[in-house]
């Protein structure tokens, strides 16, 4: 038999990212064949001097808008816009320092980028969300240049946008392109790269979370976005002193995990894989904490709400729980928190608050299947001392008080977060059994 080889034949591609780039990832649950919006994506020791061509190859009109904030524009900004001016028209819009991702500040951004063909953020959390949350309103494509391995939103289809107080993770659009150099990465403030590793650090009770409403509700579960993490979160977790220490291989492993998580979250069309109870924690933090506090990064917080939903879900897997129907109504949340946002969160809230008959059925569901609920959700845990130790190797807050919040706040935060959004997770399983008041002084 001829057994010649074709040397023109396409190479097989092993990465996961090129995978999904190319939309040949197969899914393990389907076996089907899926890809991502993200065109173009780059992680590589240094992009200078390759900024024009990057987006070039994008395929977005004559006229970019840039936009950064005081500090992202002296750290990569300036850089970025000198590269584009060659090729490009380009609009430098720096915001104000530490803008906030709300309504209004997309209004803004809208009106100052409304001659733009496309959008390129140059920063991590708050400009990347600004950036595809008005890109995605006005039509626009956008890329991205982060300048902070801070948070996993870079490839996501949604932003964190606060709208009438209440906190929300609102659809938006994944970048055309989206581009890391370690350089400059590794040059950010340590306290941003940690927050990084914090948000990575959720995968383990977000996974568990999600896979509890499955197995309670049957409500949609995917293996797909856990399994896009399985080979770079060993390595970022075992060594994430060295992340601290300027190590260029770790930080493309906390990178990588970090483009993976938003792309599984862009797949499955929701940030229910990488935002469940740990997350409503933090969302409840931001929004009701003292305004006086000094400023705490997203990662930072999660990182801390992290194991705190750890522990909690470890104690719940310990005894079988049984529900009580949840009584509250709209009243209640609008004497709790004001008329517009007890109205907001109740919209949310009641589509699962449990009835009588609600209670009922789980209770029965419960009493037929938790020994295999517990052992499912056991098997994609992480011991709550295994994320401590992550964390305290690179220097992370652990507590509370470490991100300047007083125990009995902190304490109301994991009592009442689970009012804010429609997602079922072991706060809510806690709650409705009659256990939560006794489990937060513990966690």
């Amino acid at each position: 038999m001829d057994q010649r080889v074709d040397t023109l034949a396409a190479p097989i591609l092993t990465d996961p990212i090129d995978r999904l780039l190319n939309g040949e990832y197969r899914d393990p649950d389907s076996g089907e064949l899926v890809g991502v919006a993200t065109r173009a994506l780059a992680i590589t020791a240094s992009l200078d001097g390759t900024e024009a061509e990057l987006v070039g190859q994008l395929g977005f009109g004559r006229r970019l808008a840039v936009v950064s904030d005081p500090a992202t524009h002296a750290v990569f900004g300036e850089r970025v816009e000198g590269a584009l001016r060659g090729r490009f028209a380009v609009d430098s819009i720096v915001l104000s320092a530490d803008p906030i991702p709300d309504m209004s500040t997309t209004a803004a951004l809208r009106r100052e980028t409304a001659s733009a063909d496309a959008l390129i953020a140059v920063g991590s959390g708050t400009i990347n969300d600004l950036c595809k949350y008005a890109s995605f309103l006005d039509g626009k494509p956008y890329a991205v240049f982060a300048t902070a391995p801070s948070m996993n939103g870079y490839t996501s289809i949604t932003a964190a946008i606060t709208e009438g107080g209440h906190k929300k993770s609102l659809a938006a659009q994944a970048p055309r392109g989206a581009f890391f150099d370690l350089a400059v990465l590794s040059k950010a403030p340590s306290r941003l790269i940690r927050a990084g590793l914090g948000d990575s650090l959720c995968r383990t009770t977000a996974e568990a979370d999600w896979l509890l409403a499955h197995l309670l509700f049957d409500k949609p579960f995917r293996r797909l976005p856990f399994a896009l993490l399985a080979d770079d979160e060993p390595i970022l977790f075992a060594h994430s002193a060295d992340l601290m220490a300027g190590s260029h291989e770790v930080m493309e492993s906390l990178v990588r995990t970090l483009v993976l998580s938003g792309f599984g979250t862009a797949i499955v069309g929701s940030s229910e894989p990488a935002s469940q109870g740990e997350h409503l924690v933090s969302h409840y933090i931001d929004m009701f904490a003292d305004g006086a506090r000094r400023p705490i990064f997203h990662g930072e917080q999660v990182g801390v709400t992290t194991l705190s939903a750890a522990r909690l879900q470890h104690a719940m897997l310990e005894n079988s729980p049984v529900v009580r129907p949840d009584t509250r109504t709209e009243a209640d949340f609008r004497a709790r928190y004001g008329d517009e946002l007890g109205a907001s969160c109740w919209a949310d809230y009641r589509r699962k608050a449990l009835s009588r008959r609600g209670a009922d059925a789980l209770n029965a569901r419960l009493a037929e299947s938790w020994d295999d609920i517990r052992t499912r959700i056991a098997g994609v845990l992480l011991p709550h001392e295994q994320l401590q130790e992550v964390l305290a190797a690179a220097g992370s807050p652990l507590t509370p008080e470490a991100i300047d919040l007083q125990r009995p706040f902190y304490e109301t935060a994991l009592f009442e977060a689970r009012d804010i959004r429609n997602r079922y997770t072991f706060l809510d399983l806690a709650a409705d059994s009659g256990r939560l008041p006794g489990l937060v002084a513990t966690l």
